[in-house]
């Protein structure tokens, strides 16, 4: 379990919500992180949505439509990795 900020470097520049990153930085979640989405039925918007705030990326999941699949992915797998 990983207990240390995630650093998630992307092989291309990626687009969300209009800022462009080629990496972020995802810090642990909290438990309040978790309650804060516990609210959202759909797992994939609880998911994105918790990755938004772990990575201050002020976005919201449909912000992450036109992103690749791959991208996505990998930011779920280092949200899990902390869980």
């Amino acid at each position: 379990m990983a207990k240390e900020a995630l650093n998630i470097d992307f092989k291309d520049e990626v687009e969300i919500a209009g800022k462009k990153y080629t990496e972020v930085t995802m810090r642990p979640p909290k438990g309040k992180d978790l309650r804060n989405v516990s609210h959202i039925p759909h797992p994939i918007d609880r998911d994105l949505t918790l990755v938004s705030n772990l990575c201050g990326l002020n976005a919201t999941p449909e912000d992450f439509d036109e992103a690749d699949a791959k991208v996505v992915l990998d930011l779920q797998k280092a949200l899990k990795s902390f869980l």
